[in-house]
């Protein structure tokens, strides 16, 4: 495995991939951190890929990663994490929803689990996901970190300067 930072405008952050491609993109110290003791200083090129894709997200120019994604979850969490790719670029939806169009719309909570365990911040969307009522509920990279990504892809300035 190999590990790469990044300095985003939200504070820094971690790559990790191989070969395969990215396994992890994440805010340092965020829940639910993945960062493998094994891991050695280095850059795939879907790393590189991925890093030159974030600047370009920061910008306002990436709306679609296009990185090779390689998180590693329970099938479960993969079929969440493949939904919330479905979140179009300034679009919201909510837990319940999100449920539904999985197939079992009293499965919000473990969708919610799920959600909160993707290791691949930005680049799978998570940040998208709101509560019913509209406010903003959860985020392992933390809630001023979603309002400013949500702010971003609205096209209003980041809200919350580097950590």
């Amino acid at each position: 495995m190999l590990k790469s930072a990044y300095i985003s405008p939200l504070g820094p952050m971690t790559i990790l991939g191989s070969a395969a491609g990215v396994h992890a993109v994440m805010f340092d110290g965020q829940k639910h951190e993945r960062s493998p003791q094994d891991a050695k200083a280095g850059e795939s090129p879907a790393m590189r890929q991925m890093r030159l894709e974030l600047d370009g997200y920061f910008a306002g120019e990436v709306r679609q990663f296009r990185a090779h994604l390689v998180p590693q979850g329970t099938p479960f969490q993969q079929r969440v994490w493949a939904a919330l790719l479905r979140i179009g670029h300034g679009e919201t939806t909510n837990y319940g929803a999100l449920a539904a169009l999985l197939g079992n719309a009293k499965a919000s909570r473990a969708v919610g689990a799920a959600i909160g365990r993707n290791p691949t911040s930005i680049a799978i969307p998570c940040h998208r996901v709101i509560g019913a009522s509209g406010t903003l509920t959860g985020y392992a990279g933390g809630l001023d970190r979603k309002r400013a990504l949500l702010a971003l892809e609205r096209g209003t300035a980041i809200a919350i300067a580097a950590a």
